[in-house]
């Protein structure tokens, strides 16, 4: 019998039929498209169109991701230094994401390029008195973003979010002396700088319409061969620049960012 293509699993949500989906996951077994992609535009879409629906909106900045510009391929062909712009879009099509054989990575990656995409096409084709909608957006494209935390955490450290769980990782690493965790993408972002970002973009008028990159301008990866890790990517860089000078947004070193969020992750 062959493989099927989809699976019903009624129940899923009980004692039972959750340790069913589970296991069908843990074989391999994923519908990329109904879990990560429709669910990411669907969501900007109910967003804008709220917005719409209120007729009082003016603006909606939209925390989109560098996963929706990321171009593997170009990255490992690249044969001389080139810098990623708030006009580069990673390439995956639509089916390529949706392919339940692509791992949860790629869909993820084309979640947030398709969800992104919604959104523009939404502001600028929505029924409006002139055929777009009465609010613009701005949207932001961080990269992975470190920094304190200001929500609850619950379990310590361990509770941190994915990104400072990283962060968390590499100092244990290297108080131990272990080889450190796999840096996933070179670039990184502050997440007060970030939030400053979010807000600028809120409030400045001539932001409107644009789409934004961030990274840090001085951290490129962590360690060096003393500590065993693999070799810092300096292949690429992001435009953080305009970012800086449009927005007025200063970023932070990124020593300062470790040392806050030692401190507060220490004291969990």
């Amino acid at each position: 019998m062959a493989w099927p293509t989809y699976i019903l699993v009624t129940g899923a949500a009980g004692f039972i039929g959750a340790h069913v989906v589970d296991t069908l996951l843990s074989r391999g077994f994923r519908d990329n498209e109904a879990e990560l992609i429709l669910p990411a535009i669907n969501g900007v879409k109910a967003v804008l169109s709220a917005a719409a629906r209120a007729g009082t909106v003016q603006r909606v900045v939209i925390t989109s991701s560098f996963a929706a510009v990321l171009d593997v391929d170009r990255v490992q062909k690249a044969t001389k230094y080139f810098t990623y712009t708030a006009g580069d879009w990673n390439p995956l099509t639509y089916e390529e994401a949706a392919n339940a054989e692509r791992s949860a990575v790629v869909a993820y990656r084309g979640s947030k390029k398709f969800a992104e995409l919604a959104a523009w096409e939404f502001v600028n084709n929505f029924g409006g008195p002139e055929g777009r909608s009465s609010f613009d957006i701005v949207t932001l494209c961080p990269p992975m973003t470190f920094g304190p935390v200001v929500h609850p955490v619950v379990g310590g450290p361990l509770g941190l979010n994915d990104s400072n769980g990283q962060l968390w990782k590499v100092a244990i690493a290297l108080q131990e002396g272990k080889g450190l965790p796999a840096a996933r993408v070179p670039f990184w972002v502050e997440v007060r700088d970030l939030a400053e970002a979010h807000v600028e973009a809120l409030l400045r008028p001539e932001a409107g319409g644009k789409r934004y990159l961030s990274e840090f301008p001085d951290f490129r990866g962590w360690g060096g061969e003393e500590v065993r890790t693999q070799i810092v990517d300096e292949s690429h860089g992001i435009d953080g620049e305009t970012a800086s000078k449009e927005l007025g947004i200063r970023y932070r070193a990124f020593r300062e960012t470790v040392i806050d969020l030692m401190r507060q992750a220490a004291a969990m």
